[in-house]
């Protein structure tokens, strides 16, 4: 069956877990602690009851599960030959890791054994040798990306996970390279450099009604940190003014008590999980969703029945609860200290529950609409483009927590605006607020503060 290819292997599941009683579970709060008592104790913020063993399944699940996507990146897109490269049995110039770095991709160092470590510092390593990065696939130690081997240790297959796009790494080792920072997003990430790379473009050609050149234009011209997660639905490339359209990688951390999970609503996180996994990682599961039966919204969805989706084996649903615990276990990183300035964060934060009029629909403490967290293009000031490409024709409002780690890109759901102080403008002036420059820079601060 022909399905959605969009490498956005977010999945931004989520709802809320409900145990009342278990005899072996633990506090949840930043990190999963080690404290073990006879019942569930309630988290510090948002009230949250999960089980360890559940969420420590679930973690496995995105770090490390492909869902059996391998049929598609390998079997149709045949990445794993572009990887390897012709010197090694593929096709290509293949993916040495000193590029795979500059295409965004990470390096767990928490996966390398200590001689490889040491080997790398003392510069035995050929990082500009695809080889290595077969290596690196066989140490399971690239953030999002699992490789397969043969009896005879050679790399058959390669799939993706949800880790692909919503984890990165500390830089502890070095640029690209150091301890996973699971639930943030994958800013460096270069998903349409990666899917070009493919020598079966045709193949999604033939699925989008263009031909191979356009696809190429369209898969490099996303950029860093961005992908269109909805033209495997529609078949929309550009936008009206003709520039290539994709949006930012979300943040998977910090949405605890959040409704809907995607910039313009298609459903909670529970949904989106079950959607990315099938449609855009394209996992063997099942999936249904009626709404993209419509011919004339979603075309390239209903043509090829992406609505409707079995598979046997089920490769997904069992995993979804799992998966749904982990990441409501990804609360938002804390500010570093020294990172903005509190004295001018406090006042900000008067400013924002006052004459800005943000915590109107950025309520505290989820910093979201509680409940249908929906506005219209209108109401806040922009075109609606991507909001008439969704089932909703609206925007969510953008939960605020942990602000300050996903910055890069730009801010909105397609980095249109470079800076907070131009998104501070952008109310100021659609709402007619008259904020002072004190104003603005303070609440500025307080939002980095979030």
């Amino acid at each position: 069956m022909k399905k959605k290819y969009i490498a956005a292997a977010g999945s931004l599941l989520l709802a809320a877990g409900l145990l009342t009683r278990c005899t072996k579970t633990e506090t949840i709060t930043e990190t999963i602690t080690e404290t073990v008592t006879d019942t569930i104790i309630q988290t510090e913020i948002d009230t949250l009851f999960l089980d360890p063993s559940l969420v420590a399944e679930g973690k496995e699940i995105f770090r490390h599960d492909t869902f059996g996507d391998e049929a598609f990146w390998s079997g149709v897109l045949h990445l794993d030959k572009a990887i390897l490269g012709e010197a090694n049995g593929g096709y290509g110039d293949g993916v040495s890791p000193a590029t795979a770095l500059v295409v965004g991709l990470k390096v767990d160092a928490e996966a390398l054994p200590s001689e490889v470590v040491s080997a790398i510092q003392a510069g035995q390593v050929d990082l500009e040798d695809p080889a290595t990065t077969v290596e690196l696939l066989r140490l399971n130690s690239v953030v999002g990306v699992k490789g397969n081997f043969d009896d005879n240790g050679d790399l058959s297959s390669i799939g993706i996970t949800c880790a692909l796009c919503h984890s990165t790494v500390d830089d502890s080792f070095a640029d690209g390279i150091g301890k996973r920072l699971d639930g943030y997003p994958n800013r460096d990430l270069n998903v349409g450099v990666i899917v070009s790379l493919t020598d079966n473009a045709q193949f999604l050609a033939d699925l989008l009604h263009v031909d191979e050149a356009t696809v190429r234009t369209v898969l490099t011209g996303w950029g860093p940190g961005k992908f269109n997660a909805g033209l495997m639905a529609d078949g929309i490339a550009t936008k009206p003014d003709g520039s290539i359209a994709a949006n930012l990688l979300p943040a998977a951390y910090g949405l605890q008590g959040v409704h809907l999970a995607t910039y313009t609503g298609w459903g909670d996180v529970t949904y989106w999980n079950a959607f990315v996994a099938n449609l855009e990682m394209h996992g063997q599961g099942n999936f249904t969703d009626a709404r993209l039966n419509d011919p004339i919204q979603f075309p390239i969805a209903a043509e090829n029945n992406f609505g409707n989706v079995t598979n046997s084996p089920d490769l997904i649903t069992g995993k979804l609860p799992a998966l749904q615990a982990y990441q409501l276990s990804l609360k938002a990183p804390i500010p570093p200290v020294g990172s903005f300035d509190a004295a001018a964060a406090e006042r900000g934060k008067v400013v924002f529950e006052g004459v800005a009029q943000c915590a109107t629909c950025h309520i505290a403490p989820i910093f979201t609409d509680a409940g249908q967290n929906l506005h219209t293009a209108e109401e806040i000031g922009i075109d609606d483009f991507e909001a008439k490409r969704s089932p909703t024709g609206k925007y969510r409002t953008t939960p605020l927590r942990g602000l300050w780690a996903r910055t890069q890109g730009g801010f909105y759901h397609d980095g249109r605006f470079a800076t907070l102080a131009e998104v501070i403008d952008h109310y100021d002036s659609h709402f007619q607020l008259n904020l002072s420059t004190a104003d603005k820079n303070d609440l500025s601060e307080y939002l980095m503060s979030l």
